[in-house]
């Protein structure tokens, strides 16, 4: 599309209509691309200052900037279409789903798909080759059922909701409306839950529910356990990544983003706005507060208070975990002086 139409139809998503572009060039547009991949005739975007000298190399045939007078000089001396937002990486975003839209196959029941009488299927909903419905299930409508996926009995989906192929929900699951659930995620299986005897581990039950409100994502190999009773509750709009386990018993807030390789034990309550980056791992019946950040491979043994940012095993605050990591190289010439000065003590 030409790249003002690509500007006019990304103008009607914004209230204040404060996108501006070069007036002078409208060139064709075939697709979207990384500013360092770019060839001729695709978008990119550069974030801020900090890429501003990729302009100068690039391929590409037009740039989202940020708005600042001397990025938008250097587009110009290289003779790129350019349009200019307040966060350019937003925009970019917006701007994929333009070209591309995730495969979204047509409403139909295949007819391999075994589907107990009990079951409640929506309107308009796809339900592909070999997927399980047990009784009880109720799926809401226009939702997508990929090949393969199994639903345990009495689970409920809401509208619109996407399981992709080979995932997996357990008895009695409650899965809200526009969720997207990747393939081999596990929703709602049986918790850790064993008690020790002296015959060895007496098996817990694990009665309870795993409920996932409106607009959570969840990914790839994904699994998300239920408790012995109560409920593991995800907040509405949170996104998990591949390859996490969050224990049962969990409660997770809204709007929150757990990396891959996250490891969530039994019983953490975790408020809303959190960002767990990849490989961190919390300990059992943690309260970590809205907004909190824990940075990669941080190791949670204690409650995090609303804000703070963690890092390190055991968390400490980021600041002072970059105190530490900044002598910590510094350690072998550190105890060399040590030993030194002992040895004149000595004397």
């Amino acid at each position: 599309m030409k790249f003002s139409e690509i500007l006019n139809r990304l103008n009607a998503n914004i209230a204040d209509h404060s996108l501006t572009q070069n007036p002078n060039q409208d060139p064709e547009i075939m697709g979207m691309a990384a500013i360092d991949e770019a060839i001729s005739g695709t978008l990119c975007y550069v974030e801020n200052e900090k890429f501003a000298s990729l302009i100068r190399e690039t391929n590409a045939t037009a740039v989202i900037l940020p708005i600042n007078d001397a990025i938008q000089a250097q587009a110009q001396a290289r003779g790129l279409a350019w349009m200019t937002s307040p966060d350019p990486k937003l925009l970019f975003a917006q701007a994929i789903a333009l070209f591309y839209q995730p495969y979204r196959p047509n409403p139909e029941i295949h007819p391999t798909a075994v589907i107990h009488p009990t079951a409640k299927i929506g309107n308009d909903v796809y339900i592909g080759p070999h997927a399980v419905i047990q009784q009880g299930v109720e799926i809401g409508n226009n939702a997508v059922i990929h090949p393969n996926v199994v639903i345990y009995p009495d689970v409920k989906i809401g509208d619109r909701t996407t399981l992709h192929a080979n995932s997996t929900i357990h008895e009695r699951s409650q899965i809200g409306a526009d969720c997207v659930i990747h393939s081999g995620a596990v929703i709602g299986a049986e918790g850790f839950g064993f008690v020790p005897t002296r015959s060895g581990w007496y098996k817990v039950e694990q009665s309870g529910y795993t409920v996932l409100e409106d607009g959570v994502e969840v990914g790839c190999n994904t699994a998300i356990d239920r408790p012995a009773v109560g409920e593991t509750r995800i907040g509405r709009n949170t996104i998990i990544d591949n390859l996490v386990q969050i224990g049962h018993g969990c409660h997770i807030g809204s709007g929150c983003a757990i990396a891959g390789q996250a490891g969530i034990a039994g019983g953490v309550n975790i408020g809303n706005r959190v960002i767990l980056a990849g490989q961190v791992g919390i300990a059992n019946k943690v309260k970590i507060g809205d907004g909190a950040i824990a940075s990669a491979q941080t190791g949670i043994a204690s409650d995090v208070a609303p804000g703070e940012i963690v890092s390190g095993s055991p968390a400490i605050p980021h600041k002072l975990y970059l105190r530490i990591s900044a002598i910590y190289s510094r350690l072998p010439d550190i105890y060399q002086t040590f030993r030194q000065l002992q040895r004149q003590t000595k004397k």
